[in-house]
């Protein structure tokens, strides 16, 4: 046990998401995504029974998001809309995320088969045991320091 970590995070996930470079990229997903295939070679790790928006919030507690792009959080568009409909799952997760977002930075809503291609280039995914469908986000990592010495 670590102090202050958050127990949902396994020594696994953990050594995935500091292994993590700057811009790397780690897919949340549903129970219900293709991961096995999609993930090529990639860890796979899994959350069972645990819903998106805790498995976010462990996630969110140590990884920093990229700020140096315009989306460092995407999700999966729930076919046959457009956006900017985002089911009540989106919404939850989204709204606990934008106080992590840089001013002018927004989730990128992405099309199904567009998302699945996405993730090839991925460096994790995280099954949880959300049974919501489009349940999916990918999270860019950021880097931790300090401002540039003059």
């Amino acid at each position: 046990m670590l102090k202050g970590i958050d127990p949902l995070l396994t020594p696994e996930l953990l050594k995935v998401l500091a292994e993590m470079g700057h811009d790397d990229a780690v897919l949340l997903a549903d129970a219900n995504f293709t991961a096995e295939r999609l993930a090529a070679g990639k860890p796979v790790l899994r959350l069972p029974g645990v819903s998106m928006l805790r498995a976010v919030q462990a996630v969110n507690s140590v990884l920093p998001l990229a700020t140096d792009v315009e989306s460092p959080v995407a999700f999966m568009q729930v076919s046959d809309t457009t956006a900017p409909y985002r089911s009540g799952l989106q919404r939850e997760v989204l709204e606990f995320l934008q106080p992590s977002l840089q001013p002018g930075q927004h989730p990128e809503p992405i099309e199904r088969f567009a998302f699945y291609e996405r993730v090839r280039n991925i460096y994790a995914i995280v099954l949880t045991g959300e049974l919501q469908p489009f349940g999916n986000f990918i999270l860019r990592k950021g880097v931790i320091g300090e401002n540039l010495r003059p």
